[in-house]
């Protein structure tokens, strides 16, 4: 798995990329805005049982937005 802040910026990046608010990103994926905050800035990763649900809310896979660089 990628450092916390690779994974982070890679998200943020994405949601910036698809011109998602963070609001909107937090609704599709069902987290809160504090545990996206927490991830974009690299502070936590994503558990397991989230992290499909990252994904597809920014039409990536788990293995390009989790695993590789």
């Amino acid at each position: 798995m990628l450092d916390a802040h690779v994974i982070g910026l890679k998200i943020r990046n994405r949601r910036e990329e698809l011109h998602k608010s963070k609001e909107t990103l937090c609704k599709e994926a069902g987290i809160s805005l504090s545990a996206l905050a927490m991830y974009e800035t690299g502070q936590r990763v994503a558990r397991d049982e989230i992290k499909p649900k990252i994904a597809k809310a920014l039409d990536m896979t788990i293995e390009a937005l989790f695993f590789a660089i």
